[in-house]
């Protein structure tokens, strides 16, 4: 079976999380903002709303923060990005670091403000140096995409580490990657494992990932099966498609633990619906032989095809095949002169030998085809277009 290539990547930048602002502020409003905060709790929005709005009138930063989170939200108003950063920018203004934060991020998603990242990069720093993680951590992917400032490991180094030492799991799991693909510092895998470590045990399942990784490739650590399958196991439990797949290979080949075709089967499936294209392939051979699962040729065909849009050969291959059989699929030449043909401009000059069988089950289903059913072959071929993600 094929074996996922096993890489690291930084994790996306994603929503930030709008924390409600539930401290006391000026003594001068403590009562009224008290009982802002808690008709919002209660999700009486319409007497927050009315509460807020004097005060965040009135100068003080936090109510018009807590006003632009409602804006934000659409909560006791209507939705209204452009509201909202005009309330966060007040609040920006008088250093409100939270403020401070979203309004960097409205300006890097262009919500209620043109898209702009050098007015992003501008908020971010701002709250970055009132040491807050989450502005340091968006400063870090900043000048690591060069988004608003030319990139820069070096500085994204320097923010990762300043949110890592706070606790940020995304900034120690990007650090582990910076360890591990040596961009800004010299590779080391011991200080990846390291940062990886960190963020796994706060629930971060790429970081949970890449120690499975590690721990099966033997990389800054001795090769541990166990120890890999904990941490794939850890992250699938949470989604993560790549440890999926990978624990399925492990039920495969019996590494950390005894071989088990039934369970290699299931964390296939969670991969595969995930749109992981080895899984894919993996579970369709599976149905093909009866491996695991009872024995499915229509099965084997979805997977196959799946698997095939996504351009791995020898799916591509296996399909036309069945095709040519009319194994789990009607009979059709047309279709298995398609999918032989791809599978054969798919497949790298290294596998020689598949690439041959391709171009020659390519050609002993032409022979059995019209001239115009071969020109309809060759026309799906020349308009066929991969689905990536399964899309």
């Amino acid at each position: 079976m094929r074996r996922r290539k096993e890489t690291y990547c930084y994790l996306i930048v994603g929503l930030l999380t709008l924390l409600f602002s539930t401290s006391l502020v000026f003594t001068a409003f403590g009562g009224q903002y008290e009982d802002a905060v808690a008709a919002y709790k209660r999700g009486d929005y319409a007497t927050a709303y009315r509460l807020f709005k004097p005060m965040a009138k009135r100068g003080n930063a936090k109510a018009q923060y807590n006003l632009a989170l409602m804006y934000d939200y659409g909560q006791g108003v209507p939705q209204d990005y452009a509201e909202a950063a005009n309330w966060y920018r007040k609040a920006a203004k008088m250093r409100y670091a939270k403020a401070q934060i979203n309004l960097g991020f409205m300006y890097a998603e262009g919500q209620g403000v043109p898209q702009d990242y050098s007015e992003a990069l501008k908020w971010y720093r701002r709250a970055a140096e009132q040491g807050y993680a989450k502005a340091q951590y968006n400063l870090g992917l900043m000048y690591s995409k060069g988004q608003g400032v030319p990139p820069d490991y070096t500085e994204a180094l320097n923010w990762y580490r300043k949110a890592a030492k706070k606790g940020n799991a995304n900034s120690q799991y990007n650090l582990g990657v910076m360890y591990t693909k040596a961009q800004g510092i010299p590779q080391d895998y011991s200080e990846a494992l390291k940062w990886f470590l960190k963020a796994a045990e706060q629930g971060n399942a790429k970081a949970q990932y890449n120690l499975g990784v590690m721990y099966a490739g033997a990389q800054g650590v001795s090769q541990n099966y166990s120890e890999a399958l904990k941490w794939y196991r850890t992250a699938a439990e949470r989604g993560n498609a790549n440890s999926q797949y990978n624990l399925g290979v492990m039920y495969a080949k019996g590494q950390g633990v005894p071989q088990d075709y039934a369970e290699t089967a299931k964390w296939y499936r969670r991969a595969a619906e995930q749109e992981i294209p080895e899984a894919q392939y993996n579970l369709a051979l599976m149905y093909d032989y009866g491996q695991g699962v009872p024995q499915d040729y229509a099965e084997a065909a979805k997977w196959y095809r799946r698997a095939a849009e996504q351009e791995i050969p020898e799916a591509q291959y296996n399909l036309g095949v069945m095709y040519a059989k009319g194994q789990g699929v009607p009979q059709d030449y047309v279709l298995a002169h398609l999918w032989f043909n791809l599978a054969a401009s798919q497949f790298p000059a290294s596998n020689r030998e598949k690439r041959e069988q391709a171009l020659k089950n390519r050609d002993r289903a032409a022979s059995l085809m019209t001239p115009a059913q071969i020109a309809e072959a060759q026309r799906l071929a020349r308009e066929w277009e991969p689905k990536k993600g399964g899309k």
